[in-house]
């Protein structure tokens, strides 16, 4: 089994919020809230989830672009929570992150050369401009675009453009682990697909290893190898990826996949609908976090916090063993022990 590169416990990333004069500090939003996971090296990790759930939040505390609250992260056997800022220049050449909008990651005023060559020059991996400049239209070429392009500007090309030099930017300081945040969400639905075939294909030839963050299901399952579902700042339900879309556990990722339409305009599928809102991470209910919106909540979700339960290799925290076909829940058995250093999930 291929090394954890990335190991995570108890995280959390709490904002605070500030009211009065005094601007004194009332309660804090609970962005990420004890998240614990493994990420080995070579994977693909799926993150999905409603907006909201805490998901880009904690791909930018992992990168600490936000300050984690509590918790440790480790990566490469090296501790980023305590990492001062020599290390944690020398980590972020090996750990990068590829932004959503490619339309808002990209300086208006820098031309395509510069954005490449900026991040070689500042990690001193070149000697000189002519090095720089060689290996910028490498990157280039890699990921599909042309020589041409190094002198131009970023509003000079289209959304999957960009993200492709976006891609290119992420790779010029030859990284070991990459955070993709929705990179394709703003892109037209053929683009998507190119692009995905390309962090695919990069994946393979440079030995990377992502974390993959997409409220779209579809697209989380063609990437990953195993997904983790957020829910309220806690991941509620982690599996290989073909066990979790086959046989989910946890209500809610239940109702995420039924949520997925199916492209065959013949099918016809009976609508299961999530009722109610995500609640405020700044007033978490007690109890599981997602008990005011699952139809099999009990007064037991209402009051205590459920365990990881199920096998190693897949895990969900919920009180109950749910059959949702026919719509029946009964007390699991199955519990496992706590990651050391970790809460429990709701």
């Amino acid at each position: 089994m291929p090394k954890e590169l990335l190991i995570i416990d108890g995280l959390k990333t709490w904002f605070p919020v500030k009211a009065g004069l005094l601007q004194r500090t009332v309660a804090f939003v609970k962005a990420v809230d004890d998240v614990s996971l493994r990420v080995r090296k070579g994977e693909t990790y799926g993150l999905v989830g409603e907006s909201g759930s805490g998901k880009t939040t904690l791909g930018k505390s992992i990168l600490r672009l936000v300050e984690p609250t509590a918790g440790r992260i480790v990566y490469a056997d090296t501790d980023v929570t305590r990492a001062t800022k020599r290390e944690l220049k020398k980590l972020r050449r090996r750990m990068q992150i590829i932004y959503q909008d490619p339309y808002a990651s990209l300086d208006p005023r820098q031309t395509v050369g510069s954005t490449l060559t900026e991040p070689m020059r500042i990690h001193r991996l070149v000697s000189s401009k002519s090095e720089a400049n060689k290996r910028a239209m490498e990157l280039l070429r890699k990921v599909g675009l042309s020589e041409e392009h190094l002198h131009r500007f970023p509003h000079e090309f289209s959304g999957g453009q960009r993200q492709r030099i976006a891609v290119a930017r992420a790779l010029a300081v030859d990284p070991d682990f990459m955070i993709l945040d929705e990179p394709t969400s703003f892109l037209d639905v053929s683009v998507q697909a190119q692009v995905l075939d390309l962090l695919k294909d990069l994946q393979k030839e440079l030995d990377l290893t992502y974390i993959f963050i997409s409220h779209n299901l579809s697209v989380v399952r063609y990437m990953s190898d195993r997904v983790g579902v957020m829910y309220l700042g806690r991941i509620v339900e982690e599996a290989q990826r073909d066990d979790l879309y086959q046989s989910p556990e946890h209500p809610y990722t239940y109702y995420l996949m039924a949520a997925i339409p199916i492209p065959d305009p013949e099918f016809q599928k009976v609508p299961r609908l999530l009722s109610g809102d995500v609640p405020s991470p700044v007033n978490i209910p007690p109890g599981c976090r997602f008990h005011p919106r699952c139809p099999y909540a009990t007064e037991k979700c209402k009051t205590e916090v459920p365990s990881y339960a199920g096998s190693s290799t897949h895990q969900v925290a919920c009180h109950y063993a749910i059959d949702f076909d026919k719509g029946t829940a009964k007390p699991r058995q199955d519990y496992l022990p706590q990651v050391s250093g970790a809460q429990p999930a709701a």
